[in-house]
């Protein structure tokens, strides 16, 4: 399912427009980048939670030159870890 077939399914089962389907959907996008760049966790009970983690920084390896040695600098990314309803959703129960 892409983003458009997501906002059409909103847009079906809530009985509104595709537009405010496609707003409602940005604001919660937005709402929760916005948390993760504040170092908030964003946790949406039953489904999963929303996480920033600090990758440290670390020594790689050129895949174009193999024996050539880089610096890989510290990141911060996303993570998502699933809630229980959502796990049991998916095994069938």
């Amino acid at each position: 399912m892409n983003k458009a077939a997501l906002i059409e399914a909103i847009a079906s089962k809530n009985r509104i427009t595709k537009k405010q389907a496609e707003e409602i959907l940005e604001s919660m996008l937005e709402t929760i980048t916005e948390s993760l760049k504040n170092g908030e966790e964003v946790v949406l009970t039953g489904f999963g939670t929303f996480s920033a983690k600090l990758r440290h920084a670390r020594k790689g390896v050129n895949p174009q030159n193999p024996k050539e040695k880089i610096d890989i600098p510290e990141v911060t990314i996303p993570k998502f870890k699933s809630g229980k309803a959502l796990k049991d959703a998916l095994k069938g129960k």
